[in-house]
């Protein structure tokens, strides 16, 4: 039960820090493109390799990975809103930047992710 209450309250941290980011990226960038959504993807997918790396080398003990992991980057990656945005723009003119957030998010996302676990590697071994 108490594993329960930390991811839940890890997933609330989580997801008042997406709402943050989407403020401050729509007023600095702009609402026309979902750039909030586009960063916690990308900076989920870095903290996910290391977070996982971490776990894996014992560097945090598995209910800490589970807390990070499920708790905190499930309440702050949003990929249901990431689809909802990229289908959204693709029926919106212009309709290619569809195509620019599919595009951004992927390739970011793994890139994003290697970083991450090269990082982990240096860090932890």
């Amino acid at each position: 039960m108490a594993m329960f209450l930390w991811v839940c309250l890890a997933g609330a941290i989580g997801t008042g820090a997406r709402y943050l980011v989407q403020i401050v990226a729509a007023r600095a960038l702009g609402a026309a493109f979902p750039w909030g959504t586009l960063m916690v993807n990308i900076a989920g997918c870095f903290l996910m390799s290391i977070v996982s790396y971490a776990g894996a080398k014992a560097v945090v003990s598995p209910g800490m990975r589970t807390t990070l992991a499920t708790g905190f980057l499930g309440g702050l990656t949003t990929y249901s809103a990431f689809n909802w945005d990229t289908i959204a723009l693709t029926q919106s003119a212009p309709h290619a930047l569809g195509l620019v957030n599919l595009a951004a998010t992927l390739f970011g996302c793994l890139a994003s992710g290697a970083v991450g676990l090269a990082l982990a590697h240096a860090l932890f071994g």
